[in-house]
């Protein structure tokens, strides 16, 4: 396990490396990205994109997305992985926006994890993007790069990582570790390709080491 000026140094190389690590995912409201975000379990942001510069034009409110039947809406996210679902959940959270919060989405983290399809992950983006407000949502590429670094344990849940890192990162740095843990490994160290020989913190990886090793006792 790394230690703290070992994270830090983590952090700061990643910060170089990335410093204008940001939400991938196309929006202009907090609205928009909670839709967008809802939409992006087991997807890719690309795909999302491509989804959203159709589907923005054609739903502005959560009225608007109570106004189609099912069947509409869900035809136009049909690109989407388990779109049938993620419609229903759409149209579900939409009338829960107009019956309890005005058709405004809440800033808390908790009142946003009781609307469909809005999971902790979903609702810790949407309160850090939109609203500012301090949090690490762990996704896949952040859970995997915290335990290939050895920041967290291999064994941690999801909810583990998330605390680790809200224990090892400043506060006012939550946000923008979030961001470049993502683009870390969305870009450099991939799930299945990871760019070990040309990685800066390969000194500090155990993964990394362990990896290369690896590659070294094949082409002796």
């Amino acid at each position: 396990m790394l230690n703290n000026t070992q994270i830090r140094h983590c952090l700061d190389t990643m910060g170089e490396m990335f410093p204008d690590a940001h939400c991938e995912l196309n929006h202009s409201n907090p609205f928009e990205l909670v839709i967008a975000v809802a939409l992006s379990a087991q997807c890719t942001d690309a795909l999302v994109n491509k989804v959203t510069v159709g589907l923005f034009k054609k739903y502005k409110t959560p009225e608007d997305y109570l106004k189609v039947p099912l069947e509409e809406l869900q035809n136009d996210i049909r690109s989407i992985g388990l779109y049938r679902n993620k419609a229903k959940n759409i149209q579900s959270l939409c009338r829960i926006l107009l019956d309890e919060y005005n058709g405004e989405v809440p800033m808390d983290r908790d009142e946003l994890t009781k609307l469909p399809g809005v999971g902790r992950k979903t609702a810790n983006v949407v309160v850090s993007v939109a609203y500012g407000i301090p949090a690490i949502a762990v996704d896949t590429h952040v859970e995997r790069v915290s335990k290939r670094l050895g920041i967290c344990r291999w064994k941690d849940s999801v909810l583990e990582v998330e605390k680790t890192l809200m224990k090892k990162v400043p506060k006012e740095e939550w946000s923008a570790t979030h961001h470049r843990l993502i683009f870390f490994g969305r870009y450099h160290c991939k799930a299945q390709n990871p760019q070990c020989p040309s990685c800066p913190l390969l000194g500090l990886c155990r993964e990394g080491k362990k990896r290369m090793k690896g590659k070294a006792a094949v082409n002796e």
